[in-house]
C-alpha cells in the first residue's frame, strides 16, 4: 500500500495535472500487456539461465525492459539478448577503471567472446552498478549460443562495428587527459552512429530474421540510423549539464564556440541567451532526424514491435519540448514528468496517431522559438516538414 507522502504528493499531482493523472490510473489498473514474458513459451522463462537474463534486464534497463517484454514470440528474448550484449560492452567501456591498455582489446574483441563459452569479467570497478552482468555474462553466452543464426550474425555484427568504435573514443579519452569532447557537427554523427545509430541497425536486422517484419527493414541503414541518432542526441541534449561535470562534452564545439569560448560558460551568468542559442541548434540537430523516424515507423506491421520503436520515439520528441528554451537544461537534467510519459505510451500504437504526437511537439517548439534565434530559419523549415 503507498504510504501517505505519496498519495498526499499523487493528489497534488492531480490538481495540476488531472489529464495526466487519470491516464497513470488507468495503466496501472486497467492496461493489458501485449504480451508477458512468463506466458510465452518462446522467451526461455522456463530455462535458468534465460530466467537469470531477464532479471538482469530489469536490474540494466529502466526504460527499455517493459517494451522488451511485451515483444511477439521469440523476439522479446533475442533482443533482451541483444541489449544485455550491449550492456556488458558499455559497462566496460565506461569503467574508468580499466586502464587503457587493457580495456581497448577487450572492448575490440567482445563480439569474440560470445563465443567463449563461461567468459565473464571480474574487473570491474567497485561503483559500476551493472558490475553483476559482467560477473555472470556466461549466462548471457549460454543463451546467446541457442539463437538462429541469422539472430547471431546480426548481433555479432553489430557488437564488433560497436566495440570497435568504443576502442577508438576510449583511446582518444585516455590520449586527451581524461577530457572527452567532440569539435564537428560529422564527428558527432559519427560518434552517435557509433553508440546508437548501430543499435537501431541491429533491431532492424533482428525484426527482418525473426519474420515478423519485411525482409527489406534490414536493409534501411538510413532510417534505422537515424532512429538511433534522435535518441542519442536528445539524450546529449538533456544532459548535458551532468556531462560537463563530468568532464565530457558530447555538444560539439561547432556549435557551442559560436557563442562561447568553452563550454561551461554557457551556465554562467550573463550567457543565458547565448546558451539558448546553443540548445536551440542542439535541437534543430536533433529534429532533422525526425521525418526519418516517422517514415521508419510506417514500415512497421508487428504491433508489439511498432509499440517498442515508436515510444521511445515519442518519448524523445517530447523531451526536446520540454528543453527548447529551458534554462534549466544548464543547471541539470530535465526530463518529462511521468504522467505525460504515461500519455505517450498509451497513445503511440500507430503511425497516424504518433504522426500527429509529432506535430504537435513541434507546434510547440515552433510557438517557443525567438524571431532572433540565429536557428529560427532552419527551426521553421523543420517544423514545416
Amino acid at each position: 500500500m503507498p504510504s501517505v507522502s505519496k498519495m498526499v504528493s499523487f493528489a497534488l499531482y492531480a490538481l495540476r495535472h488531472p489529464n495526466e493523472a487519470k491516464s497513470m490510473v488507468t495503466y496501472k489498473v486497467w492496461r493489458d500487456p501485449l504480451n508477458k514474458i512468463d506466458q510465452n513459451p518462446e522467451s526461455g522463462w522456463d530455462r535458468a539461465d534465460m530466467k537469470r537474463c531477464w532479471e538482469f534486464l530489469d536490474m540494466t534497463s529502466r526504460s527499455f525492459a517493459a517494451v522488451i517484454h511485451e515483444l511477439d514470440g521469440d523476439l522479446s528474448r533475442v533482443v533482451a539478448l541483444f541489449y544485455l550484449i550491449l550492456r556488458g560492452l558499455d559497462t566496460i567501456e565506461d569503467d574508468m577503471t580499466i586502464p587503457i591498455e587493457k580495456k581497448a582489446p577487450i572492448l575490440d574483441n567482445f563480439y569474440l567472446r560470445l563465443e567463449d563459452d563461461g567468459w565473464n569479467f571480474q574487473e570491474s570497478g567497485p561503483n559500476e552498478k551493472d558490475a553483476p552482468l559482467l560477473k555472470d555474462f556466461q549466462v548471457v553466452i549460454a543463451e546467446f549460443k541457442r539463437l538462429d543464426a541469422g539472430y547471431k550474425t546480426a548481433i555479432s555484427d553489430i557488437t564488433k562495428k560497436m566495440g570497435a568504435g568504443m576502442s577508438r573514443y576510449a583511446k582518444f579519452y585516455a590520449e586527451s587527459g581524461g577530457k572527452f569532447s567532440v569539435d564537428t557537427l560529422a564527428s558527432f554523427d559519427l560518434y552517435c552512429h557509433f553508440v546508437a545509430g548501430l543499435v537501431g541497425e541491429g533491431l532492424s536486422r533482428l525484426f527482418s530474421a525473426s519474420g515478423k517484419e519485411s525482409e527489406y527493414l534490414g536493409e534501411q541503414l538510413t532510417l534505422s540510423n537515424s532512429m538511433g541518432l534522435m535518441l542519442q542526441k536528445t539524450n546529449i541534449l538533456r544532459d548535458f549539464r551532468e556531462d560537463c561535470d563530468e568532464g565530457r562534452v558530447f555538444w560539439p564545439a561547432e556549435i557551442w564556440s559560436k557563442y562561447v569560448s568553452k563550454p561551461e560558460d554557457l551556465y554562467q551568468p550573463g550567457n543565458e541567451e547565448k546558451a539558448m542559442w546553443a540548445l536551440s541548434e542542439m535541437t534543430v540537430d536533433a529534429l532533422a532526424h525526425a521525418t526519418d523516424a516517422l517514415d521508419y515507423l510506417t514500415l512497421l506491421s508487428n504491433q508489439s514491435v511498432f509499440n517498442f520503436c515508436a515510444i521511445p520515439q515519442v518519448m524523445a520528441i517530447a523531451t526536446l519540448e520540454t528543453c527548447f528554451m529551458n534554462p534549466q537544461v544548464m543547471k541539470r537534467n530535465v526530463k518529462i514528468r511521468k504522467g505525460a510519459a504515461v500519455q505517450l505510451i498509451m497513445q503511440a500504437t500507430n503511425p497516424r496517431d504518433v504522426a500527429y504526437i509529432f506535430r504537435d511537439y513541434m507546434r510547440k517548439i515552433h510557438a517557443k522559438a525567438r524571431a532572433n534565434d540565429p536557428s529560427f530559419i532552419k527551426l521553421a523549415v523543420l517544423t514545416g516538414r
